[in-house]
């Protein structure tokens, strides 16, 4: 099975993604103090940031990875289905963390450790398709085969820094969605080698 249908749904899961944080966004309606209202949101636009950031980035590294994929077979699809199940999920929390950040310690704690979890059971999904290519090499162009258990570990690291956000929630909520924050940034900001090697390798391996 050739992975093009599957480039394709890839790319709506995320593009539909992106565009329903943003409609989450707080509109004022008909308010006499338009900029302290819109101010007053500032949980709003930093939560819609962080998963922005969030989900760019993991486009990029699955893209990374799709694009040295030559066949795919049916436990490969249910590893990616997996993985877009909590990427398509992620305005919910978004959106609660944004409402509740900075509201009560019980409904922000919450809101933390729901928003920490969904982006943990993400992760998780996303090194589970790595190992299963990792293991699995019969499906990836040869060339970029060596690069694959270090793509594992990255999103498998990736993934349990999340689990000390869902710690640090039941002490301190906003500590914890900056830890998210941290995560995002740092990711962003980092070099994979990964995802460039496995680009490079595909195209010099030349189309299936």
């Amino acid at each position: 099975m050739g992975p093009g249908r599957l480039h394709a749904l890839i790319d709506g899961v995320f593009a539909i993604a992106l565009t329903l944080l943003v409609l989450d966004l707080p509109r004022p309606a008909h308010s006499t103090r338009l900029v302290h209202d819109l101010l007053h949101q500032w949980p709003s636009y930093v939560a819609y940031l962080v998963s922005f950031v969030t989900i760019g980035i993991l486009w990029i590294e699955h893209h990374g990875m799709m694009s040295a994929v030559r066949s795919i077979d049916r436990r490969f699809l249910e590893r990616t289905l997996a993985f877009l199940l909590f990427i398509s999920i992620i305005p919910w929390p978004t959106a609660l963390a944004a409402d509740y950040a900075d509201q009560g310690v019980p409904e922000a704690r919450a809101a933390a450790v729901l928003y920490a979890a969904t982006m943990l059971m993400m992760g998780l999904s996303f090194a589970w398709g790595w190992h299963y290519l990792s293991a699995h090499p019969e499906l990836v162009a040869e060339p970029a085969r060596a690069a694959f258990p270090a793509g594992t570990r990255r999103a498998l690291l990736g993934g349990l820094v999340y689990l000390v956000a869902i710690a640090v929630a039941f002490v301190s909520p906003i500590a914890s969605f900056a830890v998210d924050a941290i995560v995002a940034v740092y990711f962003a900001a980092s070099k994979s080698e990964v995802p460039g090697l496995i680009v490079r390798s595909a195209r010099a391996d030349g189309p299936s």
